[in-house]
């Protein structure tokens, strides 16, 4: 896939996110979401051989999940437990504290994964590794598995 393309299709999901989330706070994190799985998507080709190595598109995912990192925090306050089919588990507001620890987790892992500036598979590998770990910990225990 280009490098052009992914960028337009990363560039499109994230406007369309601001768009439809407006000011509902889970509307705005599910569509968050969605883009780190989007971002996720195409990191993971890549590790997996399913598309070819391209450094400008690890990138504008890796900065797509620093977007996540930054903002997805504020996206849960008290209030926004239920509703719109949330995945959002009860103990996000009832381990608060833990929460935030594993999202300041996903942010020093997302932050290192840019600075590393991969410039090869082997070196997103190395990068990204992390970040998914840091990602399957927060959903471990703050995020309700759907089918």
């Amino acid at each position: 896939m280009s490098r052009i393309f992914i960028s337009i299709i990363l560039s499109t999901v994230f406007i369309a996110s601001v768009a439809v989330a407006g000011s509902d706070p889970i509307k705005a994190r599910q569509h968050l979401m969605e883009d780190t799985r989007d971002a996720a998507k195409v990191v993971g080709g890549m590790l997996k051989g399913n598309t070819e190595f391209d450094a400008e598109a690890a990138m504008a995912a890796l900065q797509t999940w620093k977007k996540t990192a930054t903002e997805a925090g504020d996206l849960f306050p008290e209030g926004s437990e239920t509703g719109h089919d949330t995945e959002a588990k009860s103990t996000i507001w009832s381990d608060r504290a833990g929460f935030n620890e594993k999202m300041e987790v996903f942010n020093t892992k997302v932050d290192a994964a840019i600075a590393a500036n991969p410039d090869n598979l082997e070196a997103l590998k190395v990068a990204a590794g992390p970040v998914f770990d840091a990602c399957k910990g927060c959903h471990d225990g703050y995020r309700v598995e759907k089918d």
